[in-house]
């Protein structure tokens, strides 16, 4: 916990969290991740995307290494624990942070002596590495899960071009982050050289709290679509155009925004968020003809989430007709729901009971309505994720907690979930 709010101190902005891909903020919490990995007799580096990696091997340092140093992974398959450390703008101290810092304590919990004095090593099948990612949030490129995306090998060349705020492209980004675009590559993971990725997180809702548990097993992340969708209408004078020849742009935006909501609560395990709205042209007193505005939908499965789509197109089409406006979708964003594997479920779910034995209720079962590393990763291996309790559900904000005996709780229940893990594997 002290590492959280050591962590928060390094931040862009003043009296906030503030912390982007290749900045000079994400350069000071990899050095320090790299510093508390190597403690532990990890070998560390940092990736060709920027991610921060240690590494607890399953056979001793060789000969002529001292433990910690940079040196070529050993072949046995590793498991991937972890989260990110980069931050939405004015952000809390725990959302992905205390998931990498969860994964070190892991790590001192299971690791036995190496031989000869050589340091440390894995006492399991296989490797433990612990990963920070460097850009799930997607705050300064506007692109969520950059960082996994490289690990998962999706990188995609036209990402190069995207800009941040400043008008710097993602391209000179790396370069003065030091790191070389024409490597990016080598950030990718082979399926064999993993056994899976195991992902502690808060969980950004209520419903841990509301049930009054501490810990959840992850079932599925949810599946998401974003649209840029464009109402037009006619911008005339505010005071000389009577209502009945009016065609407001911003009051279709409006009702819109509002079928959203309508369709969206009437569904199981839907959400649809219009998180921007702008009017255009934007004067006191004209009658808006353009406004623009976001629609963030998600669900717990696919062709639900599409279903609810094709239920907004056909409102969108009876509310503009009705006021006399045109509209149109620019979808940018699609990800499919990503299914936790049932071994890595299993073993999540042992790992739980374990921190209450007196009970022989089975551990809450949650989606994730929010986004996380593990969509990208679940490309290349499987996927699990263990949920923490998060007071009043509050999350990308200065005020979202975790209490520290849930952080404790979460510990052993992610080192018994790799143990039971490494049993399962034989």
């Amino acid at each position: 916990m002290a590492r959280c709010d050591e962590l928060a101190r390094v931040s862009a902005t003043a009296g906030a969290i503030e912390r982007v891909y290749l900045s000079p903020e994400h350069a000071r919490v990899n050095r320090l991740a790299a510093e508390w990995m190597r403690e532990l007799g990890m070998t560390t580096r940092q990736d060709a995307a920027g991610n921060q990696l240690g590494r607890l091997r399953v056979n001793p340092a060789p000969s002529g290494r001292s433990p910690g140093e940079p040196a070529a992974r050993d072949e046995a398959p590793a498991l991937l624990l972890g989260s990110h450390l980069d931050t939405v703008p004015d952000a809390g101290r725990y959302d992905g942070i205390v998931g990498v810092l969860m994964a070190l304590e892991v790590v001192r919990m299971l690791r036995v002596p190496a031989p000869e004095g050589t340091g440390f090593r894995s006492p399991l099948p296989f490797a433990l590495e612990v990963v920070a990612f460097s850009d799930e949030e997607g705050t300064r490129f506007g692109k969520a899960l950059l960082g996994s995306s490289a690990v998962a090998g999706e990188w995609d060349d036209d990402w190069w071009a995207l800009t941040d705020a400043d008008g710097t492209t993602l391209r000179e980004a790396f370069l003065e982050f030091g790191l070389d675009p024409g490597r990016v590559g080598e950030a990718a993971r082979r399926p064999d050289e993993l056994v899976g990725y195991l992902e502690a997180h808060i969980e950004q809702g209520p419903e841990l709290d509301e049930r009054g548990e501490s810990l959840a097993v992850v079932s599925s992340i949810a599946s998401a679509r974003r649209f840029q969708l464009v109402v037009e209408g006619e911008a005339r004078h505010a005071g000389g155009t009577p209502y009945d020849r009016r065609r407001d742009a911003l009051l279709g935006a409006s009702e819109a925004a509002l079928a959203v909501e309508r369709i969206c609560r009437s569904e199981h395990h839907i959400i649809g968020t219009v998180g921007q709205l702008e009017a255009y042209p934007g004067a006191v007193n004209i009658v808006p003809g353009e406004a623009h505005l976001s629609l963030d939908l998600r669900g717990e499965f696919d062709g639900e989430r599409d279903r609810v789509w094709q239920q907004i197109e056909r409102d969108l089409d009876e509310i503009m007709g009705r006021r006399g406006l045109r509209w149109r979708a620019h979808e940018i964003h699609s990800a499919p729901a990503v299914f936790c594997a049932p071994l890595l479920q299993d073993a999540v779910s042992v790992g739980i009971r374990s921190t209450t034995p007196d009970t022989a209720d089975d551990p809450a079962v949650i989606f994730s309505r929010a986004g996380h590393d593990g969509m990208a990763i679940g490309a290349v291996t499987d996927v699990g994720m263990l949920f923490l309790r998060n007071p009043d559900g509050i999350s990308h904000h200065p005020d979202e907690a975790v209490s520290a005996g849930d952080v404790a709780r979460g510990i052993q229940a992610l080192a018994e979930s790799v143990l039971q893990l490494a049993a399962d594997r034989g």
